[in-house]
Order: structure tokens, then C-alpha cells, then sequence
């Protein structure tokens, strides 16, 4: 087996999908998960106005709304988290999303004080951050507010990774990737566009460019820039087909590279480490 066809049978992409069966598929998971654990009522997760977060969110708010008609349970509730650091400068798309998903509940949580705070506590310890570390220190902060959210709401913190994510480790260990549950896991960039398209969602919503906005010093900075391929090129590699060499490596040494993202904390019991 070809490490391609390793990379696609563990992250369990399709190289075809109906999106409605796919819509389908993620809100009964939900559905079940939270039916097998009656203490937890709520699901929470943050919307930051890209693709991942309002699919993410719609199918989320379908969820917690046919528990409540099946059941009779009002408790089941979605609770959107809006978590801008200061002002966010895509502050309409986040509010467009919202319009689109209709959360039951939504919060504001501005992260930028508790991230200054930490800051400054670091630099008296002597330790000075870059500008990349202090935008993984954002995306931490975002999820220690959600977790904070769910614990004191019979909640569990729902995950945006999906596998155009997953195979490039795009995301921050323990910040964006620390989340209980995944319910998009298994779908490329296009074809959670397809749920979206499928799901009446604003077009531009979906058509914008990915983008993780965690860095001061390259605001805006497109995932695709970062990661050197396009989603386009990862989305063909993730469905079997063949791309160029270059652009395969590159997608392949993300993977190799970022597998600790993927993991458990290794043990003296793991040696995947060692290749």
C-alpha cells in the first residue's frame, strides 16, 4: 500500500460523496453521542466566520434542534462562541454565519486581554514570545474559554478538523485541535463546500479563502500561502488521484512531520516517532 493510500484509509476520505447523506451522517453522530451520555446537553463551539466553523455550527444547531422535538428535552442546546482577539476585520462574515446557523445561544468572549495577560506574565519568566508562538497562544486561549463554557453547561466542545486539516496538521496542538468531538472529520475542503452549497449557505461564506488569522505580523495570511499547495491539490491527493510529485511530497512530509498532532502523548509504548 502506497503511503497515499495509507494517508486516505486512515483519515477516511471518500473520493466521491452525496452531500445530503453526508449532512445526514454528521448530525445523527451527533445526535448519538449525546443520547449515549444523558449528563451532557450542549454543544459548543467557536464560529470564527470561515467555511470549517459555520458547517460545523449548522449541523451542530440541526442536532441539539431534532434532539429536542424527538425527545422533548429543551435542555439540548447549541451554544455559538464568537472569540475575536480585540476587533476581528472579518467581523461580517462571522455575523453572516450566525445568521445563516441560528444558534440557540450565542456568547462573546474577547480573548485579547487573557492573551496579553499571559504574555506579559511569560516575559517576566525571561521568556520573550514570537509572533508565531503568541498566535498559537490565541488559538489556546479560544479553546480554554470554550472548555470553560461546556463545563459549567452540561457541554462538550465540538472540533472543525477535517481531512485537508488533518493530513497537513493545520491546526494548533491543544488549541483549535483539542476539541472532544470531530463531526466534519472525513471530508476534504471541497466537499464540506458541498454541504455548505447544499445547506443554502451564503455563498461567500464558503468561497472565501481559508485563512487561520493567528499572526500579527502577516494578518491574513492565506493557509494556502502557509502550507505551500492548495487545497485544490490536497482535495485530488485525498481522493485517490495523482498529482504532481512536488506538491505530493510536500503534502507528505506535512503529514510525516505533524503526526504527534494526531496522537495521544507518546509513550514508552509508541515508536512511530522513530521513522
Amino acid at each position: 500500500m502506497s503511503l497515499q493510500q495509507e494517508i486516505i484509509q486512515a483519515l477516511g476520505v471518500k473520493p466521491a460523496i452525496d452531500p445530503q447523506q453526508e449532512i445526514r451522517v454528521s448530525v445523527d453522530f451527533l445526535k448519538a453521542y449525546l443520547k449515549a451520555h444523558p449528563f451532557l446537553k450542549t454543544l459548543v463551539l467557536g464560529i470564527s466566520g470561515g467555511q470549517d466553523s459555520t458547517l460545523t455550527g449548522k449541523l451542530a444547531q440541526m442536532a441539539v434542534s431534532e434532539l429536542r422535538h424527538e425527545t422533548g428535552d429543551k435542555e439540548y442546546t447549541f451554544i455559538a462562541v464568537r472569540l475575536p482577539y480585540g476587533k476581528q476585520a472579518d467581523e461580517q462574515d462571522c455575523q453572516d454565519a450566525l445568521a445563516f446557523i441560528q444558534p440557540d445561544r450565542t456568547l462573546v468572549v474577547n480573548i485579547k486581554e487573557a492573551v496579553l495577560a499571559s504574555e506579559r506574565a511569560l516575559q517576566e519568566a525571561g521568556i520573550a514570545l514570537s509572533d508565531f508562538v503568541r498566535g498559537n497562544e490565541k488559538a489556546r486561549e479560544r479553546m480554554k474559554a470554550q472548555y470553560s463554557i461546556a463545563g459549567m453547561t452540561k457541554g462538550i466542545v465540538l472540533g472543525t478538523d477535517h481531512a485537508a486539516e488533518a493530513v497537513t496538521g493545520f491546526y494548533t496542538k491543544y488549541g483549535d485541535g483539542g476539541s472532544d468531538v470531530n463531526p466534519i472529520f472525513r471530508l476534504n475542503k471541497g466537499q464540506g463546500k458541498q454541504l455548505l452549497k447544499a445547506l443554502g449557505c451564503p455563498e461567500h461564506l464558503w468561497m472565501k479563502h481559508p485563512t487561520a488569522d493567528l499572526e500579527d505580523d502577516r494578518p491574513g495570511l492565506q493557509d494556502e500561502v502557509a502550507l505551500g499547495v492548495t487545497y485544490q491539490q490536497i482535495d485530488d491527493y485525498l481522493e485517490g488521484k495523482t498529482i504532481n510529485a512536488e506538491s505530493a511530497k510536500i503534502i507528505e512530509g506535512w503529514y510525516t512531520k505533524t503526526e504527534h498532532k494526531r496522537r495521544m502523548p507518546v509513550t514508552v509504548f509508541d515508536d512511530y516517532w522513530k521513522k
